[in-house]
């Protein structure tokens, strides 16, 4: 086809994509919506003011009675995505006049994780009551309401990380001190193994395809990525080519289909001081269903915890060594863990975290579609490191 132009993308390349990479049709639908847009403006900073309008337009669409929306402020945190946190004073069903806190959360014009309101509204609703989320309440999947897409849901108290101790700026190295190490890691175990056994057959996830047991879900999330890593990246790497040619190679079945995060870490969720107990499990932007080892994999990934106090054991996530965290699981979800399945999902999380580092972040700030150009530009420059990872998880395999 020539040279491409990324960054002015054609009808003609992005239908050779979408041909190239069939996934799920919502993955398809906001894969798309992304290329389609990329020509236009850049972001331009927006004003509480101008979130606010686009919220009360939001919600006169889906409320009868008056409300009133007040305390509108910016929220830190979601290091991809824009946030605003308000009251709002309304006829709340089955309770009657009262004030909710909330939280507006709202893509930028273009991010290093470009995913869909609906789905994370979606899975956040299916599993209220099963595992501690915050609230879904609305979502503007399209942007008909407010500048970019996005999902209103109740605040949550908590902190991402203990008052005294520190972390990077995407949460990686968070230390967790001794006296949490069993009552948030028995939370975080505990958790994942109950939206891993959830039957998600009974819950609206329209937005959702609908997996066989075997390789169906690995091979749409395997296009997905792909897809990603075309449509954004700025260079051959050839590593990325020969990461991709073994996992299709090596597409593990999946005996269980799962209500998969896909970014299940500490730094993801919040947890209360006086108890020590999660409050919230967070970011479920990129959850689909499938293989249970793919947050097995990334939950035990060594960038995402630490050594403990003897310098030489590693805790997955901050918690507990590997054997005990895996036995753990085993023992609360009753379903096993493969060993080549995790090694496999780690392989395929070392793949598309270079894409979420190296390919989406570069062409976003290249467009400047981003209210977080410098995170996305650090993102770039620490991409190589990972690649070795990545280089390194091959070799023991190859």
């Amino acid at each position: 086809m020539g040279h491409i132009d990324k960054s002015r993308p054609t009808h003609e390349w992005i239908e050779s994509l979408r041909r190239r990479f069939p996934c799920e049709a919502e993955i398809d639908r906001i894969l798309t919506r992304k290329l389609l847009r990329r020509s236009g403006p850049p972001y331009t900073p927006l004003s509480l003011d101008t979130l606010v309008e686009g919220t009360q337009a939001l919600l006169r669409s889906k409320l009868k009675d008056a409300f009133e929306i007040t305390e509108a402020r910016w929220l830190s945190g979601g290091a991809s995505k824009l946030q605003m946190a308000f009251n709002l004073c309304w006829n709340r069903p089955g309770v009657g006049r009262t004030t909710t806190h909330l939280v507006l959360r709202m893509e930028p014009a273009a991010s290093n994780c470009e995913s869909s309101r609906r789905r994370e509204f979606q899975i956040i609703k299916a599993i209220e009551g099963l595992v501690p989320v915050p609230v879904a309440y609305w979502y503007d999947a399209d942007g008909e309401f407010l500048p970019y897409p996005a999902i209103v849901y109740g605040f949550v108290e908590g902190v991402a990380k203990p008052s005294a101790t520190s972390s990077g700026v995407t949460g990686v190295g968070t230390f967790i001190p001794p006296a949490l190490r069993e009552p948030l890691g028995t939370d975080f175990v505990g958790h994942m193994a109950r939206f891993h056994t959830f039957d998600w057959r009974r819950a609206d996830l329209s937005a959702f395809e609908k997996p066989v047991p075997g390789i169906q879900a690995i091979e749409w999330e395997l296009n997905h990525w792909e897809r990603v890593w075309e449509e954004d990246s700025n260079e051959d790497v050839p590593l990325m080519r020969l990461a991709m040619a073994w996992l299709r190679a090596n597409m593990p079945a999946v005996d269980h289909i799962s209500v998969v995060h896909g970014d299940y870490r500490t730094g993801n969720f919040l947890f209360t001081e006086h108890d020590n107990r999660i409050s919230a499990l967070l970011d479920w932007e990129m959850a689909y269903l499938g293989d249970r080892h793919c947050d097995l994999a990334w939950a035990t990934n060594p960038m995402l915890g630490h050594l403990a106090e003897d310098g030489r054991t590693f805790l997955c996530g901050g918690f507990f060594p590997r054997e005990e965290f895996l036995a753990r699981y085993e023992k609360v979800s009753g379903l096993k863990v493969n060993p080549a399945s995790l090694t496999y999902y780690d392989i395929f999380g070392a793949y598309k975290i270079v894409v979420l580092c190296l390919a989406a972040p570069y062409r976003a700030a290249q467009n400047g579609k981003s209210h977080q150009d410098v995170l996305l530009a650090w993102l770039t420059g620490i991409s190589y490191s990972i690649l070795e990872g990545l280089r390194t998880r091959l070799e023991t395999v190859l």
